[in-house]
């Protein structure tokens, strides 16, 4: 079953030297397990742009959007054959990056 780990990341800025240096070594070993599937980091929420076409047109607006205390830093797409898994591996890669994490499955 595949799941998305996001990162939270409650403050501006990126990942210092040593976050990246630990995200590599865990995305090293999830790619020698088998486990890796695909992850990215995301640009700062300040650079989103929001998309709404629910109505007669499409309405595009820059953002920052969100009051919020937290934000989508990143992420991992991975291959786990359960939930158990999942979460030993999202507990790693927060340890790894220093941050918060939020396991979902894929429908």
């Amino acid at each position: 079953m595949r799941y998305l780990i996001s990162v939270l990341h409650d403050e501006p800025g990126l990942a210092t030297p040593e976050e990246h240096a630990a995200i590599d070594v865990f995305n090293e070993r999830l790619q020698a397990e088998g486990n890796w599937v695909f992850a990215g980091g995301l640009a700062a929420p300040e650079t989103a742009t929001v998309v709404d076409n629910r109505s007669e047109r499409a309405l595009v607006t820059d953002g920052p959007f969100l009051e919020s205390k937290e934000y989508l830093a990143g992420f991992w797409i991975i291959e786990a054959p359960d939930l158990d898994l999942a979460l030993k591996l999202a507990a790693d890669g927060s340890k790894a990056c220093n941050r918060k994490i939020e396991v979902r499955p894929f429908r």
